[in-house]
């Protein structure tokens, strides 16, 4: 990034005036390691935060080889050209150093939602702790939406954690599947079956068609199994072909009927407030745990209770009580 950076001010009112660059230079100061850079990231969220949260946040994780970039596209490009809304498109994968995850790669195969001009697509960071990457995700939203996106689509690119993640996040939680349900339902994690607002089965063509119907009564039939909902909306199952462009406007649909249900029972507000307390909770932690690990007057210490843990002459426990106090008489 070049040293002769804009003001703050003027990456500010280039975001609030739709300039991409200015928007990418500014994620890219989100993204950095340097202070001086998350100084001037964190002035330029600030004056944006006012100009956020009018967009809608759709998460969408999927099985390896769902499909989900020819998804994004055709979900993407119906959202842009038959609903009339600007859209961006973010990854979460902690889990990639030299891909930058699949949408990097992806972006030749999305080739007209790439160069759709209401569509911003975003490659995750090139690595990373999962805590580093959501936070950094979820001030990217922030900024995108103050730069005019009012559909905001994020995808899990990594497994484990990175779901839970995107969850707490997004407002509505899309997880794609294949036919073949009797064994899908073995390998998918109950977790992320509970988080989906909405299952759709992709590649519901050729020849396929009954096998995803079977899938979709199946899944259907293990929602029921599950506790309601905290806002009473019951999750949807429904069938797609993304590459033939078949049941995505039913997908854009669900989520439609989504948002309407729970801003009428106020719970779409609620759900917000939670998650903008929960990234309170998960900022402080991130912010103690780098405070404490590059507190150098801790560093040797460190060392020596660790070899003693290991030895046996000291429990974790002390050994982690005796370090926190030093590091708060040190703070």
């Amino acid at each position: 990034m070049s040293r002769n950076l804009p003001s703050k001010q003027e990456f500010i009112d280039g975001i609030l005036s739709g300039s991409r660059m200015l928007l990418s230079r500014a994620i890219t100061l989100i993204e950095s390691t340097k202070e001086a850079h998350q100084d001037l990231a964190q002035e330029i969220i600030e004056g944006c935060l006012p100009h956020s949260g009018q967009s809608v946040r759709i998460g969408v994780t999927g099985v390896p080889g769902v499909g989900k970039s020819t998804f994004i596209e055709a979900f993407g490009n119906h959202v842009i050209e038959e609903q009339n809304r600007k859209l961006a498109v973010l990854a979460v994968d902690p889990s990639s150093s030299k891909t930058r995850g699949s949408i990097l790669g992806d972006k030749t195969r999305m080739e007209t939602l790439a160069n759709n001009p209401n569509a911003y697509i975003r490659p995750t960071p090139t690595s990373g702790s999962l805590g580093g990457v959501a936070r950094s995700t979820r001030e990217t939203i922030t900024l995108c939406e103050a730069a005019g996106f009012d559909t905001i689509l994020i995808e899990t690119v990594g497994v484990g954690q990175s779901e839970t993640a995107v969850h707490s996040m997004v407002d509505f939680f899309l997880l794609l599947m294949l036919a073949g349900a009797g064994d899908e339902l073995q390998g998918i994690k109950r977790g992320i079956m509970e988080m989906a607002d909405a299952i759709a089965i992709n590649k519901a063509d050729s020849g396929n068609e009954d096998a995803a119907r079977r899938a979709m009564s199946e899944y259907k039939n293990a929602l029921h199994l599950f506790p309601p909902t905290e806002s009473g909306w019951i999750p949807k199952v429904t069938t797609c072909s993304a590459y033939h462009e078949k049941g995505i406007p039913e997908v854009w649909n669900i989520v439609d009927e989504y948002l309407r249900h729970t801003k009428a029972k106020g719970f779409f507000d609620q759900k917000r407030k939670q998650q903008a307390a929960y990234w309170l909770n998960e900022s402080i932690q991130q912010e103690l745990h780098a405070a404490f690990y590059n507190n150098p007057a801790l560093k040797v210490k460190l060392e020596g209770y660790r070899q003693q843990v290991q030895d046996g002459e000291i429990s974790s426990y002390k050994a982690a009580k005796d370090l926190i106090r030093l590091f708060l008489n040190h703070s």
